[in-house]
């Protein structure tokens, strides 16, 4: 099956450090260019985070989707930290992953391939480069791998120390994930139970639990005819994929690793696969068509998403796709549409009916965080849940009338019970973001929030959106 969709991109004129000669947006200004080189050395020096057999395979699953044959969840932190590292926290992840997985498998009888914004989302763009307080002007924060968010003058420079510091938390956090998806945290049994716990603890559990019930007679029917977690693997194991925005450029092009002639048969002779995660992503800050950015990923193998606001014409997109993508390749592009719940319904149809007339291979997925962020009267960032349902709502409304299938979630949110997103089912307010406020840059969705989208966006592909 590999060998069907396998074959080398286009890379006329392309190199390793091509992007170099391009203008590149978003990067730190290094005070100290002879340890920034020793500190890339280092990084060229150390093991893949990733294997080219699992971004392969990546690959694959990213070409069903594309035909609505699965379902791409994509969801993690809007910016990993150095301090808040843990295993708790890694596995709180992990376990909503899992439950939204199995809601979402269920209500769309197919696969849904997780991919968590982890083991590697550190660097953050920003709208300017200076942050000021009181007068006082420093650098702004752009993530743990380039500078600190403490104010002051040493945390604000970017220290190119940090990559290495990245790198080994994002092995750590990759191994942690390997071990979840082994040792029985992803039983489909113990899931589900997890699901239960969240039905019947939540105000609007009339709602969900017709779906809850439903689910719970499939996996007791299936251990009637002898299919438990005890006779078949793949009811209590199962894989997780890695993703960040390719943001930082010296750090990308430190972890690529070119295909020997030894290396596995699935994958291309003298191809390049950036090593530093099995996909990423091109932000909307980013993607200019003869960027540095879109240079460095058009000649890299692994699976790319594009970010994609209401700012981008149908002609730009197009030249974007046949740029990063010439020979067509399923699984290839996921577009991420990330645009607003007051713009989606205006501007997505135009897009949608581009890649359609035109015939682009491409996934495309729901980035409803993005372009829902708004400031409160005391100037903390939110977002509103019923705003960013209200995007999916239209994402799933507008693509399949050009031919195009709605095929997945990107999401920022964390395992934990943050209080940073307003509304859901528990009614956050803005007087109560104060009281759980965490992340470092954007909000997120919590842990109860994200599973209840879940079960709305069941509703949506289950055609059951007539529910009050």
């Amino acid at each position: 099956m590999t060998k069907n969709i396998k074959h080398t991109f286009a890379q006329s004129g392309w190199s390793p450090d091509s992007w170099r000669a391009h203008t590149a947006l978003q990067q730190p200004i290094y005070n100290d260019i002879s340890e920034v080189r020793s500190v890339e050395s280092q990084l060229q020096s150390l093991p893949a985070l990733v294997s080219m057999a699992e971004i392969e395979q990546l690959k694959i699953k990213l070409a069903a989707a594309c035909n609505g044959e699965a379902f791409l969840l994509q969801g993690g932190d809007c910016a990993e930290t150095f301090a808040d590292f843990s295993t708790p926290s890694i596995q709180n992840l992990f376990k909503v992953l899992m439950q939204m997985a199995v809601v979402l498998t269920y209500a769309g009888r197919v696969p849904v391939i997780k991919v968590g914004r982890i083991a590697g989302q550190f660097a953050k763009p920003r709208s300017t480069n200076v942050e000021v307080r009181d007068g006082v002007s420093l650098p702004s924060f752009r993530g743990d791998i380039i500078n600190g968010i403490e104010f002051s003058a040493a945390a604000r420079q970017a220290n190119p120390q940090r990559m290495l510091q990245a790198y080994h938390q994002s092995m750590a956090t990759v191994n942690l994930l390997r071990s979840f998806t082994l040792d029985g945290l992803a039983d489909l049994h113990q899931v589900n139970a997890w699901n239960l716990d969240f039905v019947r603890a939540n105000p609007a559990c009339e709602r969900y639990k017709q779906l809850a019930d439903q689910l719970c007679d499939a996996l007791a029917f299936m251990e009637v005819c002898g299919v438990s977690s005890a006779t078949t693997p793949a009811l209590r194991q199962t894989e997780v994929f890695t993703s960040h925005e390719a943001l930082l450029l010296n750090y990308e092009q430190s972890l690529l690793q070119q295909v020997n002639s030894r290396a596995n048969t699935d994958v291309v002779t003298g191809a390049y696969y950036a090593m530093s995660a099995h996909m990423l992503w091109i932000g909307e800050r980013t993607r200019q068509l003869n960027g540095a950015h879109v240079e460095f990923l058009r000649g890299v193998q692994n699976p790319l998403g594009i970010k994609i606001s209401s700012a981008i014409e149908p002609a730009e997109l197009s030249a974007l796709i046949q740029r990063l993508n010439p020979n067509n390749i399923a699984g290839r592009i996921t577009l991420i549409s990330r645009m607003g719940a007051d713009n989606t319904a205006r501007h997505l149809p135009a897009l949608a009916q581009r890649v359609a007339s035109e015939g682009h291979k491409v996934v495309w997925s729901c980035d409803p965080m993005h372009g829902n962020t708004i400031k409160t009267a005391n100037g903390m960032k939110t977002r509103s849940f019923d705003s960013i349902m209200s995007e999916i709502e239209q994402f799933f409304a507008v693509l399949p009338a050009y031919g195009q299938y709605p095929g997945g979630l990107h999401l920022e949110m964390t395992g934990a019970h943050v209080t940073e997103c307003v509304g859901g089912a528990y009614h956050i307010s803005e007087t109560d973001l104060a009281s759980c406020y965490k992340t470092q840059c954007d909000p997120r969705l919590n842990a109860q929030q994200v599973l209840e989208l879940s079960f709305r966006v069941a509703e949506l592909i289950r055609g059951d959106t007539a529910r009050t």
